[in-house]
């Protein structure tokens, strides 16, 4: 291995895709992409594309997430949107080229797990190696996954639910539910047409979320106006939400992500739930960011759920870790 090449943790997510290196994070740009039809040639990506959102003709630029449910759905624009991204951290001409720990979601089949490698490969790194991201997470946020005792990890990602129970540098038990935090902005959407007979956009759905939105009920309720679009008349219509009624949105698809953490649960070892038991459960992703969700898992799991510290850089922190540990997790990973 050159001296001089980096070696390059990729976090590609359905709704955020990082890079990082051992100095830390280097990127962390929307997985959106925006294409013009006509020619069918990618004009932004990242923030600028996500930007676009709602604001332009469908006709004439078409805003894409290459990635669906943590895999690649479009194995083209993954790539243009990789070589842009790595284009920018390590310069236009490399000379020596990258390594990559890419993270893929638990349970990916072959052919998924082959379209991410080859989109980075093709992107401009040397060599591709691939991590489940329940397993850099937990190295990310520094557990102790090379003693033989259970630690259990929840990722709440965008496109994506997992969890896994990990021990001995390897998952143990684990599940993944191709559904996360894009659909928690549906059904905010959802309620807000059934009840109010209003259209709102997913970055509005979004907002609510962010701003108002908690897992259980609060003590201190607060409200947000946004505007809509009627139903009937099609004429914008202001409306007003309160935390109340997004707890009660958001219900059904975290009842989905519950329901997951139980069936992991089920089918492990009764020495490793007895370690989960004393060292809690280590909640990560973007999702766990949201009022109140650690108390709901707490309370469902019947086991303590905590918020780490990195919960949403842990995973591409740990992509870039997994290379120091790579003799002895190898077997582990997924074959490419």
């Amino acid at each position: 291995m050159s001296a001089f090449s980096k070696d390059l943790g990729i976090d590609l997510g359905t709704v955020q895709t990082r890079i990082a290196d051992s100095s830390g994070v280097l990127v962390d740009e929307p997985t959106v992409a925006a294409i013009v039809v006509e020619e069918q040639k990618v004009v932004e990506y990242g923030k600028a594309a996500r930007d676009m959102q709602g604001r332009v003709l469908p006709d004439t630029i078409e805003l894409a997430r290459p990635l669906q449910n943590g895999v690649v759905a479009d194995y083209e624009i993954t790539e243009v949107l990789l070589r842009e991204l790595l284009k920018r951290v390590s310069g236009p001409m490399r000379i020596f080229r990258p390594r990559a720990m890419i993270t893929v979601p638990y349970g990916v089949t072959s052919v998924e797990s082959r379209a991410v490698h080859e989109a980075v490969l093709a992107a401009g790194s040397r060599e591709a190696y691939l991590i489940q991201q329940p397993l850099a997470a937990a190295i990310g946020m520094d557990l102790p996954i090379g003693s033989p005792t259970g630690n259990m990890i929840i990722c709440l990602g965008g496109g994506v639910t997992q969890a896994a129970i990990i021990s001995m540098y390897s998952i143990v038990s684990a599940e993944t539910l191709r559904a996360g935090g894009l659909q928690l902005d549906e059904a905010v959407a959802t309620y807000v047409r059934r009840k109010y007979g209003v259209m709102i956009g997913p970055a509005t759905a979004e907002q609510l979320k962010i701003k108002i939105g908690a897992a259980v009920p609060q003590d201190r309720e607060e409200s947000l106006e946004v505007q809509g679009q009627d139903q009937v008349s099609g004429l914008p219509r202001p409306v007003t939400l309160t935390t109340g009624e997004v707890v009660e949105a958001l219900q059904e698809p975290l009842k989905q992500a519950i329901e997951v953490c139980r069936r992991v649960l089920e089918k492990t070892p009764p020495e490793l739930i007895s370690d989960v038991i004393d060292r809690g459960v280590a909640l990560c992703g973007g999702g766990a960011l949201l009022k109140g969700v650690d108390k709901l898992f707490t309370k469902a799991l019947g086991i303590p759920a905590y918020l780490i510290d990195n919960p949403t850089t842990c995973v591409v922190e740990g992509a870039v870790k997994a290379f120091g540990l790579y003799p002895l997790l190898r077997r582990n990973l997924p074959p490419v």
